[in-house]
Formats: C-alpha cells, sequence, structure tokens
C-alpha cells in the first residue's frame, strides 16, 4: 500500500511543480507583452488543455482579466505602430521639404549671382556710355555744344557738366542762356550741400 502511494505523490509533486513552472513562465511572457509572448503563450495554454493527464491536475481556467488586458496590449501596440508610420512619413515629407528649399536656395542664389553680373554689365555699359558722351561734349566747341545744354533738363545737364573738365564745362555755361546757366549752377552748387562736413 505504501509503494502505491510513493509514485502517486511523486506524480502529484511533479505535477504541482509542472503548473507552476508553466504559471511562471506564462506570467513572465505576459509581461514582455510583444507577439512572440502572446504565441509561446497560447501555446503552452493549449498544450496544458490539450493533456491534462499530464500534470495529474486539472487545466486551468483562463482568466477573462487576462483576456482583456491581452486585447489591451494589442491595441497600444497596434496604436503605437500606426503613431510611428505617421512619424515616419512626416520625417520623410519633411526631408523632401528640405531638399526642395535647398535646391531653391542654391537656384536663388545662382539667380541672384547672375543678376548682380547683369547689373554690374549695364552699369558699365551705361558709364561708359556717360563717359563717351561727355568726352564729346568737351571736344565740342562750346558754341555748339551750347545748344545742346539749353535745350536739356537743367538736371540732365548738370550731370554731363559735373563730368566735364573744368574748362570746358565753363566754356559750355558761359554760352548758355543766363537763366539756364543760373539753374544749373544750383543744381551742381546743391548737389555736395546734404554732405556732413566733419
Amino acid at each position: 500500500m505504501s509503494k502505491q502511494l510513493k509514485p502517486r505523490r511523486r506524480r502529484a509533486t511533479r505535477g504541482v511543480l509542472w503548473v507552476v513552472a508553466v504559471m511562471l513562465g506564462l506570467s513572465a511572457l505576459l509581461r514582455l507583452g510583444g507577439p512572440v509572448g502572446h504565441a509561446v503563450a497560447g501555446e503552452v495554454m493549449a498544450l496544458a488543455e490539450a493533456e491534462p493527464e499530464l500534470t495529474g491536475v486539472p487545466a486551468p481556467v483562463p482568466d477573462p482579466n487576462l483576456a482583456i488586458l491581452l486585447e489591451q496590449l494589442r491595441e497600444r501596440e497596434a496604436r503605437l505602430a500606426d503613431r510611428e508610420a505617421a512619424l515616419e512619413t512626416r520625417l520623410q515629407a519633411l526631408a523632401v521639404a528640405e531638399e526642395q528649399i535647398s535646391r531653391n536656395l542654391e537656384a536663388l542664389t545662382s539667380a541672384e549671382e547672375e543678376l548682380a553680373a547683369t547689373m554690374a554689365l549695364a552699369d558699365s555699359a551705361a558709364e561708359e556710355d556717360l563717359t563717351r558722351l561727355t568726352a564729346v561734349y568737351e571736344n565740342m566747341k562750346p558754341k555748339e555744344a551750347a545748344p545742346l545744354f539749353e535745350a536739356m533738363d537743367p538736371q540732365f545737364a548738370a550731370g554731363f557738366l559735373a563730368r566735364m573738365r573744368p574748362d570746358a564745362a565753363a566754356a559750355v555755361l558761359s554760352g548758355l542762356d543766363p537763366k539756364t546757366a543760373y539753374a544749373i549752377s544750383v543744381i551742381l552748387a546743391g548737389r555736395n550741400a546734404a554732405v556732413p562736413t566733419n
């Protein structure tokens, strides 16, 4: 009789230890919360339910709160995956926008350099034209140049006279109508009146 009790006690002890080990394993896997943990826990539970005679203990009844917890964990994982995908999409959009801004900035810098070169060329050409025209007026006889300056707007005429050699400008001024000569002289005198003297 005592021989029969010993194997049963051993089996019962083994069964209880196996159940405790299964429960500890399930607890650890549930804490992991990942899909692998859920899969392994499901397999262990299925094994325990399918073969209760191995443990000598009836199969554990699943806790409804555990199912709710698992569902909440799955929902949370899905929300995190959605947020991560949205963040990745935003990062890609930002990278594309940053690249476009960089290209636009390069194009703007290039256009600005071309415009500056064109303006410098235009300024240089205009300056050359003014210098050439001033030389023409300087080399004209004062009697021939005076009627031209008489017909010009006083501001325009003052610009040319200011660029001319003083002796040539004086000869042209002397051939102008006194009112026109006075108006041009006032403009010439007032050009640097606003410049600080200190």
